[in-house]
Parts: structure tokens; C-alpha cells; sequence
């Protein structure tokens, strides 16, 4: 296997129902089948999910139906919708804590590491976040320690900061993926 091949490994993408970053969702998913992964997606329902820029996706499985025990990393995308349909949703917090407690890849990029934080698995871990007052003082309150940097991984864990960072946060992941 190469430093990006992920044969066989399956990865739940997990997305706001609207206005998700369409970047942050479609170049990680590209890139992880492109490396032979199975991307299972997933949202608050079954309705088909709608891009800030006009991009849709219809979801596999509703978050609440998701089983963890299927997948190899759980990896959550951003954009504004984040803050309405994912960081306070109780079974994605569940799933975050359940996947990193079994020891699977853990990942969030622009606004959505706040669900990580709020799950408690970024305390006293480096990581980043969209660089805004309210997501840099969510991360800083549940106990990460808040880097700027576009791509930070702390282990397992993965986090990455903006839309221009979504391949290299792909990158990471799989890299996460190869050594979990």
C-alpha cells in the first residue's frame, strides 16, 4: 500500500444538511475513494444535502443510524451549517466519543472541530479550527490547545482550518488512516 492507498477502509463523511462547505466535502471524498476507500455519507436526514456553493450530495445514512463499529474514521465536514445541524447534536458527540475511545481516525475541518471539542477528545490536544473569535474560544474552552495552522494532527485526530485547506486535510487523514 502506498503512504495514500486505503483499500478496503471505510470512512463516514459526515455533513451539515445544509450549507456545508462543498470544498471541505467533496475534495476529501474524491480523494478517499480515489485512494479506494468506501465513503459512507451522512447528515441529520435523508433529504438530499445542499453546498454554500450550490453543490448537492444525497446522504447514505442518517447520523443517528450510524453504527461506528462499521467504519474506520469518522471525518466531519464545515461550512456554516455546522453550527445549526452539527455542534450541538448529541448523537454525533456520542459517535465522536465512541470512535476515538476504540481508536479510530478522528477529523473535523473549518468550523466543525467544535464537535470534537464539545465531545471532550481535544483536551490538551493540538488542533485547529476556522480562525474566527467564537470557534478559536470553543476549542480553547473544552481544553485544546489552538494552533493556526491549516492541517494540524495530534495522533488519531486530525483537524484542519478553511475550504483552502481541504486536500491537504484529506492528505492527513488518510496518512491517520494508513498508521491507525
Amino acid at each position: 500500500m502506498t503512504e495514500l492507498e486505503s483499500e478496503g477502509k471505510k470512512i463516514l463523511l459526515v455533513i451539515a444538511q445544509e450549507q456545508f462547505r462543498d470544498e471541505e466535502c467533496f475534495i476529501p471524498k474524491k480523494l478517499f475513494e480515489a485512494t479506494g476507500a468506501k465513503v459512507t455519507v451522512a447528515t441529520e436526514s435523508a433529504k438530499t444535502a445542499k453546498g454554500t456553493l450550490g453543490g448537492t450530495i444525497k446522504p447514505d445514512i442518517r447520523i443517528s443510524e450510524v453504527r461506528i463499529d462499521d467504519y474506520d474514521a469518522i471525518v466531519i465536514s464545515g461550512g456554516p451549517g455546522s453550527r445549526k445541524y452539527l455542534w450541538d447534536n448529541q448523537h454525533l458527540r456520542e459517535l465522536v466519543k465512541e470512535a476515538d475511545s476504540l481508536k479510530k481516525v478522528v477529523s473535523a475541518i473549518c468550523i466543525s472541530p467544535v464537535v470534537l471539542a464539545r465531545a471532550g477528545i481535544l483536551k490538551g490536544k493540538e488542533s485547529t479550527v476556522f480562525n474566527s473569535p467564537d470557534t478559536v474560544h470553543e476549542l480553547e474552552e473544552h481544553g485544546a490547545v489552538y494552533q493556526n495552522r491549516d492541517v494540524v494532527v495530534s495522533g488519531r485526530v486530525v483537524t484542519g482550518r478553511d475550504p483552502k485547506s481541504a486536500e491537504a486535510f484529506g492528505k492527513a487523514v488518510l496518512k491517520a488512516l494508513k498508521k491507525a
